[in-house]
């Protein structure tokens, strides 16, 4: 039995762009193509990319995943490999949850009595446990941007991808640490920090001023980005969604 491209994105939930990528970097070629054109997929493709999808959701590279899919020789040994590692992922969503607790514990004393924060004095701390969130589901919104960043990340190792997180995190930090202060969104230091996010983001590729107030919606309207946001500081998804919406009306339009 065989599955079109399109049955295939709806029962996975990867989309139809992401597939054409994995086949066009030799990750995931179909099983055959057929006279229209269209991708069809059969048993041992979808076996494939629930594994490419597992792999994915621990945080490991394509390029690594073409590694692991190549070296493999029996798909049982493998899965029970994935098992393995998706236990050890639930104990790593265990040690996050404290993470976070702890976080959360610390800024309501903070507030309540200006207790200096241990997390922010000590930023390693609020990376413990973190890695780097799937990114077709991140940018779900922004597939021209997923598969941008799916380029940027095919060739890194786990631990450029895990270094670029923690920098990522404490950017996010550093903003909290402004609207702790008090500074308005549109203050030049805030200015100043989202220059620099802008000038990496556009760096990956051209982003329209449409694009990127979408983008600053998403910081409060995505799920997964707002979360990340509140994990930091409670306010802080909508703070970055007003510093970016102040830089798009004041530098981009």
């Amino acid at each position: 039995m065989a599955w079109p491209i399109a049955e295939v994105a709806r029962m996975s939930g990867v989309t139809a762009r992401t597939l054409r990528h994995y086949d066009e970097i030799g990750l995931l070629p179909p099983a055959w193509i057929g006279s229209n054109g269209h991708r069809y997929y059969e048993e041992r493709q979808l076996l494939h990319l629930q594994q490419i999808l597992v792999l994915r959701a621990l945080g490991v590279g394509l390029t690594e995943i073409a590694g692991i899919l190549g070296d493999q020789v029996d798909e049982l040994e493998a899965l029970r490999g994935h098992r393995d590692r998706l236990l050890a992922e639930r104990d790593r969503l265990d040690t996050l949850a404290a993470t976070v607790s702890r976080t959360i514990a610390e800024l309501e004393q903070s507030r309540k009595d200006g207790t200096p924060m241990t997390s922010i004095n000590r930023p390693e701390n609020l990376f413990e446990g973190i890695q780097p969130a799937d990114v077709e589901e991140s940018l779900r919104d922004f597939p021209e941007h997923a598969e941008a960043a799916l380029r940027a990340t095919a060739g890194m190792s786990q631990a450029e991808i895990e270094a670029g997180q923690r920098e990522r995190t404490a950017q996010m930090i550093r903003l909290a640490e402004l609207m702790a202060a008090g500074h308005p969104a549109d203050a030049e230091p805030v200015q100043s920090k989202i220059d620099t996010e802008y000038r990496a983001l556009t760096a990956l590729r051209p982003v329209s001023v449409e694009e990127y107030r979408a983008i600053a919606r998403s910081c409060v309207e995505n799920e997964q980005w707002n979360a990340a946001y509140e994990a930091i500081a409670p306010g802080l998804a909508a703070y970055q969604r007003a510093a970016m919406e102040a830089y798009a009306a004041a530098r981009l339009s």
